[in-house]
C-alpha cells in the first residue's frame, strides 16, 4: 500500500497566497480585492509587488463584490478574498445577481471555511457554503486538500473562464499531494486503489481518508480513496466506475451532509448505479468555538468516523 507522508503541516489559506504571488508575476489581468482581511488571506506578497493591482475595501463584502464584477468588464480577472461565511452567505444576493447570473469572470477565494478556524467561533464558521456555490448555475467549485493543490488551483482558475468559488481554511494541516502537480478542474485524484469500499473525501478530511484507509487495510477491508476537489463540475465518470466496483461509499466532507459533497454523490448513484452511501459530515448544526482538532472530534470529521463509516456501509451491500 502507498506511504503519503506529509512535508509538514502548512496552511492552506498560505497555498492561496503563494499562487496569487506568482499569478501577480505571471498575469498581469490579475487584480486582487480584501475586504479588510489581507493578513488572514495571506495577500500581502502580492499586494507588496503589484500594489496598483490591489483594492482593499474594508468590511464591505457586497461592495467588493459588485466591483470585482465590474473589473472582469475591462478584461480584468479579479481574485476577491475573505473568509468564506462572508464570501457566500453575507452576500449571496450579489453574487448571484452580479456574477453568476451575468457568468462574471469573478474568483470568489473564501479561507477559514467549515468549522476548523475553530477559535474564531461559531458565528464566522460556515457549514453550508459548499451547498449555496454549487446551486448557482455556471458556478465552478472547488474545496482543496493542502498547499500544494491550493496553490495549484489557485493558479489554475486563472485560466478558467467564469465565476469560481475557490474554498482553503485556516488551519495547518498535512501537505502531502505533488509541490508539481497540475491541477485540472472537474477531475477527481485516486490517491488508493480499492475493492470492498470507496471513500470519497474532500478539503481537509482527504488527510484523514488516507488514514483511515490505511487503518481499514490492516483489518483487511481494501478501501478506494478518491480526492474530490472539485465539487462542481463533478467528475461523475471516477465517482461511477469506482462504486461499481466495489459496491458502496463514504462521502467525507467538513461541510453540512445537506448540500455538501456527499449530496451530490447520492444524486449522481441515484441516476446512474444506486449503491449504499454513509455520510461523513456535520448533521444540520452549527459549530461553536474550540480548536480545530476538538471539533472536528465532536463533529465526526476525522479519521475514526471515516473508518466507522467504512465498516457501516459494507454491512449494508
Amino acid at each position: 500500500m502507498k506511504e503519503y507522508k506529509s512535508t509538514g503541516n502548512k496552511d492552506t489559506r498560505s497555498g492561496f497566497g503563494a499562487g496569487l504571488t506568482e499569478l501577480g508575476r505571471k498575469n498581469p489581468n490579475v487584480v486582487a480585492l480584501c475586504a479588510d482581511l489581507v493578513g488572514s488571506l495571506k495577500m500581502q506578497d502580492f499586494i507588496d509587488e503589484n500594489p496598483e493591482r490591489f483594492f482593499q475595501v474594508g468590511i464591505a463584502e457586497a461592495n467588493m463584490m459588485g466591483m470585482a464584477a465590474g473589473l472582469t468588464i475591462g478584461g480584468k480577472i479579479p481574485f476577491a478574498g475573505t473568509f468564506a461565511n462572508f464570501a457566500t452567505g453575507r452576500v449571496y444576493d450579489q453574487i448571484r445577481q452580479s456574477i453568476a447570473y451575468s457568468g462574471k469572470n469573478v474568483k470568489i477565494c473564501a479561507s477559514h471555511s467549515g468549522v476548523t478556524l475553530g477559535e474564531d467561533g461559531a458565528t464566522h464558521q460556515i457549514l453550508e457554503d459548499l451547498g449555496l456555490m454549487k446551486m448557482l448555475p455556471g458556478m465552478t467549485v472547488i474545496n482543496t486538500c493542502d498547499y500544494n493543490q491550493t496553490k495549484a488551483a489557485t493558479l489554475a482558475i486563472a485560466e478558467h473562464e467564469g465565476p469560481v468559488y475557490l474554498r482553503f481554511g485556516r488551519p495547518k494541516v498535512a501537505n502531502f499531494t505533488p509541490e508539481d502537480q497540475k491541477f485540472e478542474i472537474g477531475k477527481a485524484v485516486q490517491l488508493y486503489e480499492g475493492s470492498d469500499v470507496t471513500i470519497l473525501a474532500t478539503g481537509h478530511l482527504v488527510w484523514e481518508a488516507i488514514q483511515a484507509a490505511v487503518e481499514l487495510n490492516e483489518k483487511g477491508i481494501s478501501a478506494e480513496v478518491i480526492d474530490i476537489h472539485t465539487i462542481k463540475p463533478l467528475d461523475e465518470e471516477a465517482i461511477i466506475n469506482s462504486v461499481k466496483k466495489t459496491g458502496c461509499v463514504v462521502t467525507a466532507e467538513e461541510h453540512n451532509f445537506l448540500g455538501g459533497l456527499g449530496e451530490s454523490v447520492a444524486r449522481t448513484l441515484a441516476e446512474n448505479h444506486p449503491a449504499p452511501q454513509e455520510f461523513v459530515a456535520t448533521q444540520d448544526t452549527f459549530g461553536e468555538s474550540g480548536t480545530p482538532e476538538q471539533l472536528m472530534e465532536k463533529y465526526g470529521l476525522n479519521a475514526a468516523a471515516i473508518i466507522k463509516a467504512a465498516e457501516k456501509v459494507l454491512k449494508r451491500k
